[in-house]
């Protein structure tokens, strides 16, 4: 996993990030964006989209199984969505 800004990709917008991260040979991407299933056409996609519904690493910690279980079952093209419950 490396973030966008380690790489200079944080000026990219969704989709090129996306085109960029299948081409360096990523096989998930992870995002906090919940409008982004509505913003790409993920068909023909070799990369898949897991999006975590919290940013905060605090409320995210002690739900990271919830992620790594959705990263672990993500298929090229598809959209997970991590409900992390808010304690």
């Amino acid at each position: 996993m490396r973030p966008a800004g380690q790489q200079h990709r944080d000026t990219l917008k969704n989709g090129e990030l996306l085109t960029v991260a299948e081409h360096a040979g990523f096989d998930v991407f992870l995002t906090t964006d919940k409008n982004m299933r509505y913003q790409q056409n993920m068909t023909g996609r070799t990369i898949a989209v897991v999006v975590i519904g919290v940013q905060q690493w605090p409320a995210l910690q002690p739900h990271v199984a919830l992620v790594v279980a959705a990263v672990n079952t993500a298929t090229p093209g598809s959209f997970i969505e991590v409900d992390i419950p808010i304690d």
